[in-house]
């Protein structure tokens, strides 16, 4: 189990840092990540459905009365070019996925708090405070409707920070919580 513990330790480290990099990136070249975000999704949208489609009508599934693979492609399709072509509604959609992911993140780092208070481990209310930083973080993403990618990427970054601190506190202290 403790093994199982410090492998997803440095699993969740390694994705800290990585959100770290993508932040600094957001921040730094705010005009070419908004772009880059939406050709990656509308490019994997596109690929997508044009698969669905060509998976249709090679298979034997046109004469399926219940295959709907060619509608599911079509709509790929367009949603790619949606998503190409108005990067604003990708920021919306982008805004909304972080936040949710962080407040969720915290709400976890809210409960390990919480263990490591019950095995007195002194190290918990720096975790607790921690902890609601990443919620209240996560709530202004949420609901800044006007957030733009610097913001984000601001966030991001400091989202980061807070939660590899949090691993690296939870991975020294993983044999108490056993």
């Amino acid at each position: 189990m403790e093994s199982l513990l410090k492998k997803s330790g440095w699993l969740n480290i390694l994705v800290s840092i990585a959100f770290a990099i993508i932040g600094i990136f957001m921040i730094t070249k705010t005009d070419l990540a908004l772009k880059i975000i939406s050709y990656v999704l509308g490019g994997v949208f596109i690929v997508i459905g044009i698969v669905k489609a060509a998976d249709y009508f090679l298979s034997k599934g046109k004469y399926d009365f219940y295959n709907y693979d060619l509608v599911y492609g079509i709509i790929a399709i367009i949603i790619g070019l949606v998503t190409i072509f108005c990067s604003g509604l990708i920021e919306s959609m982008f805004r909304i996925i972080i936040g949710v992911w962080i407040i969720y993140s915290g709400v976890i780092r809210l409960v390990v708090s919480l263990k490591l208070h019950s095995v007195q481990i002194d190290i918990w209310n720096i975790s607790l405070l921690l902890s609601i930083i990443m919620i209240i973080g996560g709530i202004y993403i949420l609901f800044q409707n006007g957030a733009l990618i610097l913001t984000i990427g601001i966030i991001m970054l400091v989202y980061s920070i807070i939660d590899l601190i949090e691993n690296l506190i939870v991975m020294k202290y993983v044999d108490d919580l056993l």
